[in-house]
């Protein structure tokens, strides 16, 4: 599936079982919890916090499409391309950083 596709069954989905967006607000406050849970996940998965009984059945997989859902809901009703978004983001950050990561000695 491309973005673009992705952005169009999103948008069919919510027009369709989802009834409405919610307001760009409430899907920006929506997103911020998303990303929370994954930081959840990460923060026991790979850092040093331990698991809760509560948490030991989450999916970082399936909070990471969470995550991506609402980011496409919001680049929907906002009228964002993410495809053409994240062209011109990926053609910033190489001529930005072309020389910058190469010669940082940090990630040598």
């Amino acid at each position: 599936m491309t973005i673009q596709e992705a952005q169009n069954t999103i948008d069919k989905w919510i027009n369709s079982t989802g009834v409405r967006y919610f307001n760009e607000l409430t899907n920006m406050a929506i997103l911020s919890e998303e990303v929370g849970e994954v930081a959840r996940i990460i923060a026991r998965k790979y850092g040093e916090q331990s698991f809760k009984e509560s948490d030991k059945d989450k999916d970082l997989g399936d909070e990471l499409a969470d995550v991506l859902f609402v980011l496409m809901c919001i680049a929907n009703q906002t009228g964002v391309d993410l495809t053409e978004a994240l062209k011109k983001n990926l053609d910033k950050k190489t001529k930005r950083d072309s020389e910058r990561h190469r010669n940082n000695k940090k990630l040598k």
